[in-house]
């Protein structure tokens, strides 16, 4: 055992992990962080496309709404660690912040280093070492009651090192590049914790059309994607946003989203879903009817190919021209009224065939992790060994994509800090 103790042990130096290091040392706590990447932060470094969606801008009960997975878990660390409070705490730490569309918040430099800095700095003059190891095994000892208490780590390097808690803050199973490669569910399992299945969320989806390929880097705003369930004919998702083709199918904000509202079968097929693509939710079929008419008449002797340039991305003309039906040579006086009425039914609602999500490496966030019925929701202690904590994404909660997870990860760590 090494000589040193301390009062808390962190395993994980990212969201979840800095923040709890921060409230603890701040409540008088010797806190060790245990990192075993070559610096902290590195899944958050990436967030928001290099930005960081730090927060969303909003009350708890809004917040709520945009939660996926036990929402009732999460009132209590909310209400102790809440959006607001979260964009004051970086405010005071000098990182200023903005809100954009959808009440998300990111920092005015538009550099996620600048939050990743922000934590490092807080936790250091805060009173936390930060160290850089792999935690192999949690170190238990059986108390006179004969309940379990953890009392340590085991390092892969064969240290150990004795503490009065753990917290268990290493992320889930997305992005293994950033360290997130499941280590705290294999830790959980250790001391007896149920793990539910995992599953990836907010992750880009496979189509089976060659036409996402054809239209690769063509980004979508203002448009509507909507999920039906060929197999009850439900409509499981349905929104306004950003969408993005790409050489193996969707991804952007829309698709992220929606990807949560699919269940892939045993095989990890979504083939019972339909994807239908609003290009202009804005107009009726009537007044995208005049739409066209009109460009029609701006373009009355030219091929009906050249005709769509004023109303469509470049890259999707051949495409939607296409799926029309209407041959590409027709002459712009000779398009009848039915195969206007094609073309609208196209624009307003161009169909995709969904076959798998990408890997799980892929997804913004793992679904699923330590059932949270055996913790406790306003500490984050482990109901089945004392001192044993859990924080961010290596519990059974996520959220939408628009800086709800990073504020999940932020107020479970604050709680976890708090009572460890």
């Amino acid at each position: 055992m090494s000589n040193k103790r301390y009062d808390t042990i962190i395993i994980g130096a990212g969201a979840a992990g800095l923040m709890a290091g921060i409230q603890a040392a701040r409540n008088g706590k010797q806190v060790l962080i245990l990192e075993k990447m070559d610096r902290p932060g590195r899944k958050l470094l990436i967030t928001g496309k290099g930005r960081c969606n730090v927060t969303n801008c909003c009350t708890v009960e809004e917040f709520m709404t945009n939660v996926l997975s036990n929402k009732r878990f999460l009132y209590s660390c909310l209400n102790a660690l809440n959006p607001y409070e979260v964009m004051g705490f970086f405010e005071e730490c000098g990182v200023p912040l903005k809100v954009e569309r959808g009440e998300r918040v990111f920092p005015v430099s538009d550099h996620s280093s600048d939050i990743v800095n922000a934590l490092v700095t807080a936790a250091q003059d805060a009173g936390c070492r930060i160290s850089y190891a792999c935690v192999k095994n949690l170190l238990t000892d059986t108390l006179k009651d004969g309940s379990l208490c953890v009392v340590g780590v085991e390092t892969e390097e064969g240290e150990n090192i004795a503490s009065d808690s753990v917290i268990v803050a290493t992320g889930g199973k997305s992005y293994p590049a950033t360290g997130s490669t499941g280590d705290g569910y294999r830790l959980a399992r250790q001391v007896g914790h149920k793990v539910t299945p995992l599953r990836p969320s907010l992750i880009p989806i496979v189509c089976q059309e060659k036409s996402c390929r054809d239209m690769m880097g063509l980004s979508l705003k203002n448009v509507t994607l909507t999920v039906v369930d060929t197999s009850n004919g439900k409509e499981v998702f349905s929104e306004l946003g950003e969408m993005l083709f790409t050489h193996f199918g969707v991804s952007g904000p829309l698709v992220l989203s929606a990807s949560c509202h699919m269940q892939p079968d045993k095989n990890g097929s979504l083939n019972r879903y339909k994807m239908y693509i609003d290009w202009k939710p804005a107009l009726s079929e009537q007044q995208l009817d005049a739409r066209i008419l009109r460009d029609f008449e701006q373009f009355i002797n030219k091929d009906f190919i050249n005709s769509l340039g004023l109303l469509l991305p470049k890259k999707s003309i051949q495409i939607i021209a296409g799926l029309s039906g209407i041959p590409f040579d027709t002459k712009i006086n000779q398009i009848t009224k039915v195969q206007r009425e094609r073309l609208i039914q196209v624009i307003k609602s161009m169909e995709l065939t969904p076959k798998t999500f990408r890997p799980i490496e892929e997804a913004i966030v793992t679904a699923g992790g330590v059932d949270v019925t055996q913790v406790n929701p306003k500490t984050m202690e482990s109901k089945l060994a004392h001192g044993l904590f859990f924080a961010g994404e290596v519990l059974d909660v996520d959220g939408y994509t628009g800086g709800f997870n990073l504020q999940i990860a932020f107020s479970t760590g604050f709680a976890a800090g708090t009572y460890c």
